[in-house]
């Protein structure tokens, strides 16, 4: 086990994310409707024709989804429940969850049918990210990937805390008990996304919330935007919970890998302790999730299954092709960024 850092000095409170420049006519009318206080302004095609996976569509919903986190800096807190901007991303909502589930026609109608695969690791790990940076990566990957992954660990476990008030019993106070170990136990210094920030510093990346936005690339914020689409809708909390269930499950193995890389490219004990925390801390919530948070959600709303199947085969489906965008960058000796880093 890796020792961990000593605590710093107490972080200042945190600041807005500045708004980024739109990719596209959605992302744009977004964009602008926050800087002028306006409505999004787009043609009345702009939702329908837009690439559900593109820079564009993904972008906006990024945006408007960021307003129920921290905000931008300048734009009015009350714009969150704006009625004109929760309407356009209702309608990029619904275009994003129809290609879910036009990409995912044979989704298991079970939890244990979309779990098994998860549990058994695979003999040939040729196709796994966090194999090939264990093995072969080089620092400026280490890098890029932690630029990348900051969209979500920077507000680890956020997204998922919205389904606490809407489970019951065992699952809630399973939900809880894990979320308590993601938030530090009560210690400050140990809340993940605080841990995720020491080890962009010891990385050399900026930890600002939000600063590598503009950085990423349209498969990267889709899965960002799959945790705030099922935590933002009651109706998706099986989803949520599939998705949680699928993390937890699959992050200890590839924690192990992680914290590999960090220690064989040297990137400092801070680097390695995000990983090595999450070996032993998932290893555990794996059970804890599996019995108690979806064993006890199907016990109280047993109709809830297939939304736990199709919300862990979601997230399934975004990390293969977040992992694909990755690997074929690199394979071709590029950025995996829309920008490389300085």
């Amino acid at each position: 086990m890796t020792t961990p850092p000593r605590p710093g000095p107490p972080a200042a409170p945190p600041a807005a994310p500045r708004l980024v420049e739109g990719r596209g006519e959605l992302s744009h009318a977004v964009t602008e409707a926050l800087r002028s206080g306006g409505p999004p302004r787009h043609g009345p095609g702009a939702v329908t024709s837009a690439d559900v996976w593109g820079e564009d569509l993904q972008l906006a919903l990024y945006l408007l989804y960021e307003l129920h986190y921290r905000g931008f800096e300048g734009v009015d807190d009350a714009r969150e429940w704006d009625p004109e901007l929760l309407r356009l991303r209702r309608d990029m909502e619904a275009r994003f969850l129809d290609a879910l589930r036009g990409r995912l026609p044979d989704v298991p109608r079970t939890a244990e049918e979309a779990f098994a695969p998860l549990l058994v690791e695979p003999l040939d790990l040729a196709d796994s990210l966090s194999h090939r940076l264990a093995t072969d990566g080089e620092p400026w990957q280490l890098r890029e990937y932690a630029a990348l992954r900051s969209l979500y660990h920077l507000k680890e476990a956020d997204p998922h805390l919205w389904v606490v008030p809407r489970l019951t019993g065992r699952a809630k106070a399973a939900m809880v008990a894990i979320e308590y170990d993601e938030f530090g136990a009560g210690r400050a210094e140990r809340v993940h996304a605080r841990l995720f920030a020491d080890l962009m510093d010891d990385l050399g990346l900026d930890h600002t919330y939000g600063r590598y936005l503009d950085h990423a690339p349209a498969p990267l914020l889709a899965t960002v935007n799959l945790m705030s689409l099922f935590g933002l809708h009651r109706a998706l909390r099986g989803a949520l919970v599939g998705h949680f269930a699928c993390v937890e499950i699959t992050s200890s193995p590839g924690s192990r890998r992680l914290a590999k890389a960090m220690r064989r490219c040297g990137a400092g004990a801070a680097a390695e302790h995000f990983y090595a925390e999450h070996v032993e801390a998932d290893a555990v919530h794996e059970q804890v999730v599996r019995h108690g948070v979806v064993g006890g959600l199907l016990t109280d709303e047993p109709a809830l299954e297939p939304d736990i199947a199709f919300g862990c085969a979601a997230t399934v489906l975004l990390e293969d092709r977040l992992a694909d965008h990755i690997r074929g960058a690199w394979d071709r000796g590029r950025s995996a960024l829309r920008h490389p880093l300085a």
